[in-house]
């Protein structure tokens, strides 16, 4: 996208906006009576009025129509020994109808958009699928959706705790995400589960070519929360396979990923850890990676994040870099260290949330042609989703 140029009074001021209204938006209130329905938010009320289209359940055929989405917007400020740069960006914006027919079956479509640039506005199809589900045990999904393997990959932007995905969601994680395939998913509590095949042809803006093989994704995870006494903790492991295909420009040059996940969340704090390994086809190198990243809450609305990331490449120049660091350095290195801390402010959980944070990376180029980095960058933005 097109570089911004900087300017810190305006994201400033904007800050003391948005933290000046919050207190007005959650003003306390007296608490219910016993039995008696909690009386809507200010929130509430709004993404009600936003998203909720239609809704009659005495209607057979279509029972109810949302509006659904995301906006993120962001000021990136990357600081290395190779380079700076200053950039406003619409980093995602995305609309669409999600639509409840005949009670079991969930039509939903997105499409993401440019705003900052007439030429492409109109960026590509995300979802576009068709379900039938009648419980969460079982879930069957016709059409293009997302591909959810590793830690970063499976957790949807909308929900992420730092601002942006890291390293393992760079490289070993498909960053195009939705692909057109068939999954069939569910949780038979408490055990979690995915099957899913999907085309990895020749990309363009809505399903591709079907000219570039298949991926396929097996998942299974357990939840020992109840055993733990937490909220959750979820151990996950994930396997894709793809047929290696020269015409395959939706996915990765990967023929296997193993990942390996963990998410536990308590009342106050967290932790999230994955560990990855891949093997390259068509000059990729084989990756492998390990990330740790816990969390705090330090009030109801306030959390402080960590992350650190590590991934090592068998061959030069096997890991890109992120999006902004790739503005500054557009070679590739061998190995790599990432150290994230940021807080998050909710406003209205992940409908609604202020997010900030200081990255330290580092990136070994031993081929030594144009893949070193080393650098602190400074992220700060603002999301919404509905």
């Amino acid at each position: 996208m097109t570089p911004r140029p900087a300017s810190s009074s305006r994201w400033y001021a904007a800050f003391l906006v948005i933290f000046g209204l919050a207190p007005a938006a959650h003003a306390q209130t007296a608490p219910p009576a016993a039995g008696a329905k909690p009386e809507p938010s200010t929130y509430d009320k709004i993404w009600a009025s936003f998203t909720q289209l239609y809704k009659n359940d005495r209607n057979p055929v279509v029972q109810q129509v949302l509006f659904s989405g995301r906006y993120h917007h962001e000021f990136a400020a990357p600081d290395a020994d190779q380079g700076d740069l200053d950039e406003w960006n619409v980093r995602r914006m995305r609309l669409g109808p999600r639509i409840t027919l005949f009670r079991t079956f969930t039509l939903h479509a997105e499409v993401e958009l440019n705003p900052q640039e007439r030429n492409p506005f109109y960026m590509r199809f995300t979802d576009a699928y068709v379900q039938w589900n009648k419980s969460s045990r079982l879930a069957l999904t016709f059409g293009k959706q997302a591909l959810p393997f590793t830690n970063e990959g499976a957790t949807s932007s909308r929900e992420l705790l730092t601002i942006d995905r890291g390293a393992i969601g760079t490289n070993i994680w498909f960053p195009q995400e939705y692909l057109p395939g068939v999954s069939v998913s569910g949780r038979v509590a408490p055990w979690v589960y995915r099957g899913a095949v999907y085309s990895s042809g020749a990309m363009n803006r809505e399903f591709g070519e079907f000219n570039g093989g298949y991926s396929t994704l097996a998942l299974l995870g357990y939840d020992f929360g109840k055993r733990l006494g937490v909220k959750e903790a979820v151990l996950t492991g994930n396997y894709v396979y793809q047929n290696p295909d020269p015409n395959n420009t939706f996915t990765r040059q990967l023929g296997q990923v193993v990942s390996v996940h963990f998410k536990l969340e308590a009342d106050r704090w967290g932790v999230r850890t994955d560990l990855a390994d891949a093997t390259g086809y068509l000059g990729q190198s084989n990756l492998w990676a390990l990330m740790a990243m816990p969390s705090f809450s330090l009030t109801d609305k306030l959390q402080a994040v960590g992350r650190y990331t590590y991934m090592d490449s068998a061959e030069p120049n096997g890991i890109r870099f992120g999006t902004y660091e790739s503005r500054i350095v557009a070679g590739r290195g061998d190995e790599y260290n990432e150290l994230y801390l940021g807080a998050n402010y909710y406003f209205y959980g992940h409908k609604l949330k202020l997010q900030t944070g200081l990255q330290w990376a580092d990136m070994n180029d031993r081929a030594n042609d144009g893949g070193e980095y080393s650098g602190v960058s400074w992220t700060t933005g603002l999301r919404v989703g509905w």
